[in-house]
């Protein structure tokens, strides 16, 4: 049938497997901004350069201390987690009650920051990092690089196991709850304003996970989030603010979209997703998951 088109198989399947590839980081991103706002209402601008820091930690945890790369797929959500945390308590606390607009140019500002110093230190040609899983298998209508595959298949059990936290259990019904009656909630005896610092911390340490699995893959760059935020943040507004099922199904559907316009529409890919933005605005505002507020 592709064939008929004029498309090979194999340069089909490999921009399938590509777009299944940018899927999954931009269902890893767009779940750690669902997640930021649909209990925080802060519309965090820092998060790609919480991405750009996690393959940065990763990067120094294997020159500088010799930790490989599973070492680092622990360690580093865990440190740029724990520095969104001081930012949450010393920065953004202060603007919960401000409008939405604060929170944004407060954490543009801090992403500019952070990217000037990386790209100070380090400089904008990119670093590469050692690929954890090398060779592949050949299908016969296309080779499956594993790491890949790992990547892709990795990141849908982290964005299943977030969803089902958040929306089937005990705890997630608590994060919910501490957004719209924290009252009622702090009445229990939960610690909101610690339950909130921590889902800040869970959502930049979400960022930093898709770092560490996309430093193999692209070079290690100061600029890698900042060329990422705004395909991110088009995604979360299709899926809906603050939807984790919309952050999740439309995060690795739009991949696949955008893989598929490289082959059919080439010239149109680097624009398919705003042009499916636009008209989900125009038809429901909410976005495709989200209720209306």
């Amino acid at each position: 049938m592709f064939e008929l088109l004029g498309v090979p198989p194999q340069a089909l399947m490999g921009q399938l497997l590509l777009g299944l590839i940018n899927g999954a980081f931009y269902a890893l991103l767009s779940l750690g901004l669902a997640v930021i706002f649909g209990l925080m209402n802060v519309i965090n601008f820092t998060h790609g350069a919480q991405y750009m820091m996690g393959a940065f930690v990763a990067w120094m945890l294997l020159q500088y201390a010799g930790i490989p790369y599973w070492g680092a797929l622990v360690l580093a959500p865990i440190i740029v987690g724990a520095t969104g945390i001081v930012i949450e308590r010393l920065l953004i606390s202060r603007l919960y009650h401000l409008d939405h607009l604060y929170g944004l140019l407060l954490t543009f500002g801090l992403a500019l920051i952070i990217e000037g110093l990386f790209r100070q230190q380090y400089g904008s040609s990119g670093l590469p990092y050692t690929n954890p899983i090398p060779g592949g298998q050949n299908l016969g209508f296309m080779f499956l690089p594993w790491y890949r595959g790992w990547v892709v298949a990795f990141s849908l059990a982290v964005c299943l196991v977030t969803w089902f936290t958040i929306e089937r259990t005990k705890l997630g019904a608590y994060l919910r709850a501490a957004t719209e009656r924290p009252e009622l909630v702090q009445a229990f005896g939960v610690n909101v304003p610690r339950m909130i610092t921590l889902t800040y911390g869970v959502g930049v340490g979400l960022a930093a996970l898709a770092g560490v699995l996309a430093a193999p893959i692209y070079t290690v760059n100061p600029t890698m989030g900042s060329n990422l935020i705004i395909v991110v943040f088009a995604v979360v507004v299709i899926g809906g603010m603050g939807s984790i099922a919309g952050s999740i199904v439309t995060g690795f559907g739009l991949g696949v979209v955008e893989g598929l316009t490289k082959v059919f529409w080439p010239e149109a890919s680097a624009t398919v997703i705003f042009v499916i933005m636009a008209i989900v605005l125009m038809v429901r505002p909410q976005g495709l998951f989200g209720t209306p507020r």
